[in-house]
């Protein structure tokens, strides 16, 4: 059974959940790209509740992912890096990983949102310890009975289902505010740790 999963930025837990108990996932770069899509936005755990981070892209007429553009005018990379080092700073694990992500941001200059989001997948597989295998599809992956198809499963208006319905940890801000269920998987890396993989796989 082929898995298929969209490219996200810095997927939420539903994502990083289907790479934890799959083996090998193909990516499908060639589906048209969605609006308010997780493929160019992720959500985070803020001071005043979950906070949307939003890479700006460059409207083309084929809106093909693998074509999509970062709009690189604007500061949207220093934006997210103080986003993520103020909501984070402060939980226990944020110092230890902060050095593998904040050249990505910082350091590179990507130009294609699919290559941009798999250098940071590839560095959150790297911290939570993962050795799914990621391939990249050559063309549209047709819907079919052999396919464990998420491209559209994962989604914002999506409800968490399953583990990650009930999936509860420690918060940065959970004194001041209710848990936040489904985040990005920042969230989980930067407050558990080594113990995100684990938390991923049941």
């Amino acid at each position: 059974m082929k898995t298929v999963l969209s490219s996200v930025y810095a997927g939420n837990l539903m994502y990083y959940s289907v790479l934890a108990k799959s083996s090998k996932v193909y990516i499908d770069g060639f589906e048209n790209f969605q609006k308010q899509s997780y493929r160019n936005r992720c959500v985070i755990s803020g001071p005043n509740g979950p906070l949307k981070l939003i890479i700006p892209i460059i409207r083309i007429s084929k809106n093909i992912v693998k074509d999509v553009k970062i709009d690189n005018h604007q500061n949207w990379r220093k934006i997210h890096w103080k986003s993520l080092e103020s909501s984070y700073r402060s939980s226990p694990y944020f110092e230890f990983y902060e050095d593998e992500f904040k050249p990505i941001y910082l350091e590179r200059k990507t130009k294609y949102l699919l290559d941009f989001n798999q250098q940071i997948n590839f560095v959150l597989l790297r911290c939570l310890n993962m050795d799914t295998e990621i391939l990249f599809s050559d063309s549209y992956i047709e819907k079919g009975v052999k396919i464990n198809d998420f491209r559209n499963i994962i989604h914002p208006s999506s409800k968490p289902r399953g583990r990650v319905k009930k999936m509860k940890y420690s918060q940065v801000f959970q004194e001041s505010q209710d848990f936040i269920y489904n985040l990005s998987v920042f969230d989980l890396l930067f407050n558990q740790g080594p113990l995100a993989k684990q938390l991923l796989e049941t």
